[in-house]
């Protein structure tokens, strides 16, 4: 009897955590084709009374694509970058031997511990330093390599049999073609949980290009659409929903694309 209920039970829970977790998305969309008046109105309504594409209209009157573009760049490139240093970085970690090695993990792991808020400044200082504030390379370039995206890979080179890095080495391969040739193909799992992991941290990055774009060409779109939608006297949640409706589909679709690789790589990156 037990047995029989312990599924239903199961499915009964899951369902609940599925609609506390849908439940604002949902929201989202349908406010998006809302009116202002609408939105404040108390109580609220669930289902639009007159649907409306007005707030996708005006937000489309900005420059809307320059904004996502700007994104979509800081994104990829981040995403890049993490994944091609962080790999070499943690193969490093996991299967080469030189000096202060040990020493060099344990203050990757101590950059790990160390909240962003507290570099935060220092990086900017050192961005208007370099002559890159107001700039999308200065969106880039201080996110490049994350101790965490180095932290993730050498443990998932750690869970590779070690049999391959002895068996290039004994053909007499180099350490740079093990990499490439043997150890890369091999990290499609983690990979994909990196990078969707990078994409929507990067793609969501609001504080440091509020603080280092002060012009509306480098602006990215959590950016952009906070400041658009802000009035003199209220929030116009038509156009906040409708841009965040925009925002989140990108994220949705590389998600969807990668799930599989995603869990994957969840389920095989592990201490060892």
């Amino acid at each position: 009897m037990i047995e029989r209920r312990s599924p239903v039970l199961t499915y009964i829970v899951l369902t609940v955590f599925l609609l506390l977790v849908i439940t604002p998305f949902v929201w989202m969309i349908l406010g998006s084709v809302k009116t202002q008046g609408e939105l404040l109105r108390v109580p609220p309504t669930w289902l639009p009374e007159e649907p409306t594409w007005d707030n996708f209209r005006r937000l489309f009157d900005r420059p809307f694509a320059q904004y996502f573009r700007n994104s979509a760049v800081v994104a990829i490139a981040v995403t890049l970058g993490n994944l091609f240093f962080s790999s070499m970085f943690g193969y490093a970690l996991a299967h080469l031997q030189f000096p202060f090695k040990r020493a060099l993990f344990i203050l990757v792991l101590l950059c790990l511990m160390i909240p962003g808020l507290v570099t935060f400044i220092p990086q900017y200082v050192l961005v208007v330093n370099l002559g890159l504030a107001n700039t999308i390379p200065a969106l880039i370039l201080p996110f490049l390599v994350q101790p965490f995206s180095v932290f993730l890979m050498r443990q998932f080179f750690l869970g590779l049999p070690r049999e391959l890095l002895e068996a290039g080495r004994i053909d007499g391969v180099g350490e740079v073609a093990i990499f490439f040739r043997i150890y890369l193909p091999l990290a499609g799992p983690a990979f994909a949980t990196l990078g969707i992991l990078t994409f929507l941290g990067s793609w969501n990055n609001f504080l440091w290009p509020l603080v280092v774009s002060s012009d509306e060409s480098t602006y990215t779109l959590p950016v952009a659409l906070a400041l658009i939608s802000t009035g003199q006297n209220q929030t116009d949640y038509g156009l906040l929903l409708a841009g965040a409706t925009l925002i989140v589909l990108p994220i949705l679709i590389v998600f969807l694309f990668f799930q599989r690789h995603f869990i994957q790589g969840i389920a095989t990156t592990g201490i060892k």
